[in-house]
């Protein structure tokens, strides 16, 4: 089976909701304009880390983001993996990320669980505490949001039930771009899996600044996209989803492993 996935590497502007708001509705146009299946978004691409002004510019309850990712996803039949965006709900914040349908149907919301200490999201963000495995096109795949492709114990955990593709939403910043790549191709030979990953460009609000660097791995670890540093836009890829059974009947890691001795 081919996929289209579509990676939207753009420049967040911090703290400013609406202008953001505004480009992703415009990239998402342009993805469909190339008859994609997927789009994916980068991390918290709605304000930015705008940490300490959260009480003004998280998304209430992900209200807005909601509806403006499922009004895109219905209106164009295509599905989005929503990176993520800031939001509040009860009386905490989030780093929260929303998977829709072509049918605009939420498949899934995830609040990132390893929170980024050097970014001092642990202390405006609370942790989530629940997997992240969705579905759209007859397709199991899974989803993470940027530090936490540290723990291959949790990339592990949530691929070992069939997932496909694992979706990576992240603003990594340019002085650990390298270990950004050897990571992510990692993951996608540990998991025999296609990893999907879409990282930011532009500066963070304390001087940081993202090259971008996104990236689609193969199973076996082949970069089958790299996107020019720096570059804003809508870069696509087709998926042979079909390799994957052939790849974990020869090497069938999934099968092969002593669960009983890994504590």
């Amino acid at each position: 089976m081919g996929l289209k996935v579509s990676l939207i590497q753009m420049d967040v502007k911090y703290a400013q909701a609406d202008a953001n708001y505004k480009r992703v509705a415009q990239l998402v146009e342009v993805a469909v304009a190339a008859k994609t299946d997927v789009i994916v978004l980068p991390e918290m691409w709605n304000v930015g880390y705008a940490l300490d002004k959260l009480d003004v510019l998280a998304d209430k309850g992900g209200i807005r983001s909601k509806a403006f990712l499922s009004d895109l996803a219905r209106r164009f039949h295509v599905n989005i993996v929503g990176g993520s965006v800031a939001t509040a709900k009860e009386s905490s914040y989030y780093n929260t990320s929303y998977v829709f349908n072509r049918n605009g149907e939420l498949c899934s919301e995830y609040d990132k669980v390893h929170l980024f200490g050097l970014m001092h999201e642990d202390k405006w963000i609370t942790a989530g505490t629940k997997q992240n495995r969705f579905a759209f096109d007859g397709i199991l795949a899974a989803g993470v949001i940027c530090y936490d492709i540290r723990f291959p114990e949790w990339e592990r955990t949530l691929m070992s039930e069939g997932a496909e593709i694992l979706f990576v939403s992240a603003q990594w910043p340019v002085e650990r771009i390298e270990q950004w790549e050897v990571m992510l191709r990692a993951r996608a030979i540990e998991n025999q899996a296609f990893v999907v990953a879409v990282n930011r460009i532009g500066e963070g609000p304390a001087g940081e600044h993202f090259s971008g660097h996104s990236l689609v791995i193969d199973p076996l670890g082949n970069v089958l996209l790299r996107v020019p540093d720096d570059k804003e836009g809508c870069f696509n890829v087709d998926l042979n989803l079909a390799s994957i059974e052939k790849i974990r009947g020869e090497i069938p890691v999934f099968s092969d492993r002593k669960t009983n001795l890994y504590h």
